[in-house]
């Protein structure tokens, strides 16, 4: 498992530093989120999810839907890694006729399973797909990622209760905790806590973690419900917004910015830091 973690940070930097220059391309982005939840993001795509990118539609695959859809700077290039579709696709990223913008297009991105943005929706609509599965019997399962300032959205806590009473143990709902919402600190806009008691009391599974521990992040998805199951599960993944840009980590101005020439070399400098200091 230690040669697994090892090759799973590599690739979370790998992702972060590839985030950092599509946002140059795009002349922005949103980083701040997008660094955050990069090691859920790749324990997901290469370790932990059933897919296909040669062929997108295969009807056995697991489903993953991106609820914070402002964080497509950072799934796109995951999507890319694994085979999806070519790099120089990117090219021209959020340009006027791209694909890529700043929130995913199921119609136009292969590997998107909905277009997402419209904060809170998400896991609406993975409810409504794994009560499909289960309805079907379907040994897939279904994955979705919210941001911590989403969840103040009415529609989160309606889908929340949802999934316990339809016993959607193949529903697998991630949240990357990194404290910060557009407006500020989480917990003076609308405060979650306690966050993990509240998925609870709604008849979750939750699980609470170091969103940028690795090791973690693996064991708390093995230990998550199966298709078969009767409990969905919420990982509450606490993680540092920025994280790995040393002026961007816990800054409310990198929601959504962008770097000069200068600030992307010194961002890029800090990513492979991170790569050395771990050794």
């Amino acid at each position: 498992m230690r040669e697994e973690t090892l090759r799973l940070q590599d690739k979370a930097v790998d992702i972060r530093k590839w985030i950092i220059e599509l946002s140059q391309i795009a002349g922005g982005g949103h980083l701040g989120g997008s660094l955050s939840m990069v090691d859920a993001l790749v324990a997901l795509y290469y370790h932990v999810l059933k897919y296909d990118p040669e062929n997108p539609d295969w009807p056995e695959r697991d489903r993953f839907i991106l609820s914070k859809g402002h964080g497509a700077l950072g799934l796109c290039p995951v999507l890319c890694d694994v085979g999806f579709y070519r790099r120089e696709t990117m090219d021209n990223f959020n340009d006027l006729d791209s694909p890529f913008g700043m929130h995913p297009d199921m119609n136009k991105i292969p590997g998107i399973e909905m277009s997402t943005g419209s904060l809170g929706h998400g896991l609406s609509v993975a409810v409504g797909v794994a009560l499909s599965g289960k309805l079907d019997q379907a040994d897939w399962r279904v994955f979705c990622l919210l941001g911590d300032g989403e969840c103040n959205e009415g529609m989160v806590w309606e889908a929340a209760m949802s999934a316990s009473h339809f016993r959607l143990g193949n529903l697998t709902a991630i949240v990357d905790r990194n404290g910060y919402s557009l407006d500020g600190p989480t917990e003076e806009i609308m405060a979650l806590e306690p966050f993990a008691e509240k998925w609870r009391a709604f008849g979750w599974a939750c699980h609470e973690v170091d969103g940028h521990d690795m090791d973690a992040l693996l064991e708390a998805f093995d230990k998550a419900g199966d298709a078969a199951g009767d409990t969905p599960t919420c990982i509450i993944s606490n993680t540092v917004k920025g994280k790995g840009v040393s002026f961007m980590e816990n800054a409310n101005e990198w929601h959504y910015a962008g770097c000069d020439d200068e600030l992307t070399a010194q961002a890029l400098d800090d990513l492979e830091a991170c790569r050395l200091e771990r050794g």
